[in-house]
């Protein structure tokens, strides 16, 4: 019975992760606190927390600044990282965990929202400048690279006139929110793509 469940484990590419060392990190950009639950800058969080659930783990281990959990993408051994510095220092807790597993940045994946966007609208990138973004501005500064791949997450665009801190700390409507959970499962394609060397095969089918 052993055998058998480790060759569904291997051909779903899903579980927790082997004693093979930890290769890649996909992170999640947010604020912690119940307070930001719902809020536009934390889908970030919303798609690594959907992606672990697909992977069949939970990000429930506090290291590194961050809440952490391993899983296996078919045969490779990722981090998944939900940094609890909150969104403007970001970049403290992917630094360190990249400095302690030895992660090349082209190897940490970033999931955040865009508010140049829709809801429902997602886009990959190989590399990139922060675009103002403050938690990608922070990874960028504390990895000295901004060559990392991201997937950027629609929460549409700041009507004229509003605070831009109070629009992405605002909730989503009910139905934006579902626009974007509606991708979950596409983002989590994306990020075995990525994650197996497929960046461009994950740009055609899933940005859009």
């Amino acid at each position: 019975m052993t055998d058998i469940f480790e060759l569904f484990q291997r051909i779903g590419g899903t579980g927790k992760a082997s004693a093979a060392p930890v290769t890649h990190l996909i992170v999640g950009l947010g604020n912690p606190g119940k307070e930001y639950v719902g809020t536009r800058h934390n889908v970030g969080f919303d798609a690594v927390t959907a992606l672990a659930e697909a992977l069949g783990v939970r990000i429930d281990r506090s290291k590194h600044s961050a809440l952490i959990a391993e899983a296996l993408i078919g045969d490779t051994r990722v981090l998944l990282m939900l940094p609890q510095t909150y969104m403007n220092l970001s970049g403290e807790a992917v630094a360190d965990a990249a400095r302690f597993y030895k992660i090349p940045p082209e190897r940490i994946l970033v999931f955040c929202d865009d508010i140049s966007f829709a809801p429902g609208i997602i886009r990959i990138r190989r590399k990139g400048s922060h675009g103002g973004h403050n938690g990608l501005r922070s990874i960028v500064e504390r990895l000295g690279s901004s060559d990392f791949p991201r997937v950027k997450i629609g929460v549409g665009q700041k009507p004229l006139g509003w605070d831009l801190a109070d629009w992405v700390l605002g909730r989503l409507p009910d139905t934006d929110r579902d626009a974007v959970r509606a991708r979950h499962a596409d983002m989590t394609e994306a990020a075995r793509l990525i994650v197996s060397g497929r960046i461009d095969d994950a740009m055609m089918r899933y940005s859009k």
